[in-house]
């Protein structure tokens, strides 16, 4: 009658409906060392559960760090590396924008004409990069019309 009732145990446990008392009495026949045989294989799994719940933190683990010094001297040189990337990304920037800069590009023009022209180059570029994208979104319709010849719902 007990193996019966054992059987049932495991198949609650697995469709999920089985309480915490009925979970304990599992663990501990499958702690035993009368399993029947067609039981076996769930021994590991029942045995693991036991030893996990006996294990223990262990700050140990959190000793096994670099040493600190170590890591204060790795913390200054990346923080020196940033510091210097960064400047010298402002240097170079603002070298370049000094050059570059002119009252079109910042949105000032001598006359409406001179505007218009830059606005239809502007709208020109955008509608260029908006047919590129159209073209991806054709071969994806491409593919999914031969994906629906292929397999016919």
């Amino acid at each position: 009658m007990e193996l019966v009732k054992i059987e049932q145990l495991v198949e609650k446990y697995f469709d999920g409906e089985t309480t915490l008392a009925e979970e304990n009495e599992l663990r501990m026949y499958f702690s035993s060392p009368t399993v029947a045989p067609h039981l076996e294989h769930y021994q590991p799994l029942f045995q693991f559960f036991v030893k996990e719940k006996e294990a223990q933190f262990s700050p140990s683990l959190l000793q096994k760090t670099k040493n600190k010094k170590q890591m204060i001297g790795l913390g200054l040189a990346a923080s020196m590396v940033l510091f210097a990337g960064l400047l010298s990304f402002l240097h170079f920037n603002n070298d370049t924008h000094k050059e570059s800069v002119s009252t079109a590009d910042l949105g000032q023009f001598e006359s409406p004409e001179e505007a218009f022209e830059e606005t239809q180059k502007a709208l020109a570029l955008l509608s260029s990069n908006v047919n590129v994208g159209m073209k991806s979104v054709n071969y994806i319709n491409e593919y999914q019309n031969s994906k629906n010849l292929i397999f016919k719902k």
